[in-house]
């Protein structure tokens, strides 16, 4: 009768799940911190209480909730930022770059290092931005673009690699992937 382990089977279906909700807390958690920041901890400022709800709905503990706005009021003595990074992609396509970071230096260095495993590097602050205009919080671009197959391979792997990035909250490129 080996290998009819229910347990076995439990734990690992629930390690994948717990490891998805820890992915999504983790993340609306930096959120929560940076609008206490900018709220001073009150939590009946609008946008506080948009991302607690936001944090309820997705069946975030209270205890967490509450540790990030105490976080984001300087209590645990971490202070969160947003950051903004900018460079040319491939085929010359434009990425900005928006996060969430408790150490700015720390977070440049792991972009830098990102990009350079796939042969671009960060540009100047302003150089990009150019490209796109803002709308709400998105960065739409003035003028889309179309890349090469091979181009757009190696931009969406590193898209993929932003993506699973701890600090990285959205990316935005001014390139129009083609609808397979």
């Amino acid at each position: 009768m080996s290998g009819h382990n229910k347990w076995a089977q439990i734990k690992r279906k629930k390690g994948v799940t717990d490891a998805k909700k820890s992915k999504i807390f983790a993340m609306i958690s930096k959120k929560i911190t940076v609008e206490s920041r900018l709220a001073k901890g009150d939590k009946n400022s609008p946008s506080l209480r948009k991302m607690i709800e936001t944090a309820k709905a997705s069946n975030m503990p209270n205890d967490k909730i509450d540790a990030a706005v105490a976080k984001g009021t300087g209590a645990g003595g971490i202070e969160m930022t947003k950051v903004t990074y900018e460079a040319y992609g491939p085929g010359g396509s434009a990425i900005i770059i928006e996060g969430i970071s408790d150490n700015k230096n720390r977070t440049s260095q792991e972009m830098k290092h990102l990009l350079s495993k796939n042969g671009l590097e960060l540009s100047p602050q302003g150089s990009v931005i150019l490209a796109f205009r803002k709308e709400g919080d998105e960065w739409v671009a003035n003028v889309p673009m179309e890349l090469s197959d091979e181009d757009a391979k190696v931009l969406e792997t590193l898209l993929e690699q932003l993506d699973e990035h701890q600090d990285v909250e959205d990316v935005f490129t001014n390139v129009n992937f083609k609808e397979e």
